[in-house]
């Protein structure tokens, strides 16, 4: 039985190759990271100021949406399966119900946006923002059809599912928001 060569430190697959990779990956990186620096994106709030505006952004679309009664149907299954907000249509009627989110959306849009000038303001707009995200996602256990059985049922989203699994992400962010805002508040 023969045996291989160990492999030199000059081969190409051996520590000398690795070494060099790594210098040309930090090279590169080097340089992007500069790049991003005189173009001002690593500005130590820039991350939390486009979260915020990007929020401010999404209230004001779906806020707007809600005064429409092609929005006002679509939001039936959603709110008659909300545990945390099924009450809106015996309380407001299938109209009313969707001005009443639509007018909170477009409150909670308002308070983030003041945020950028009054950090009071962005964390109680931040606070109505995750209570808005935690009543659409408690939604998804509940939604019918939301799970396709052809492909074993959970995890196969399914139907309006898919479409609340976002609200996850922006109720993460609203966390996000509300503790800055918390942070930044404290300090003063």
């Amino acid at each position: 039985m023969s045996r291989l060569p160990a492999p030199s430190l000059a081969s190409p697959t051996g520590p000398t190759a690795f070494n060099h990779m790594n210098t040309l990956i930090n090279t590169k990186l080097n340089a992007l990271v500069s790049i991003l620096q005189r173009l001002g994106l690593l500005t130590e709030d820039l991350d939390y100021h486009i979260i915020r505006a990007s929020m401010v952004i999404i209230f004001l679309f779906f806020g707007y949406q809600k005064w429409w009664a092609y929005e006002a149907d679509r939001l039936i299954t959603f709110i008659s399966n909300g545990p945390l907000i099924w009450w809106l249509y015996p309380v407001f009627g299938v109209r009313g119900a969707s001005w009443f989110l639509g007018t909170f959306e477009w409150i909670f849009g308002a308070l983030l946006f003041a945020g950028f000038w009054d950090k009071r303001l962005g964390l109680l707009g931040a606070a109505g923002s995750a209570a808005t995200f935690i009543a659409t996602v408690t939604i998804i256990p509940f939604m019918p059809d939301g799970w396709d059985a052809s492909a074993g049922g959970f995890p196969a989203m399914t139907g309006n599912v898919p479409f609340l699994m976002k609200d996850v992400v922006l109720l993460a962010v609203s966390f996000y928001l509300l503790r800055q805002d918390a942070v930044r508040i404290a300090r003063k």
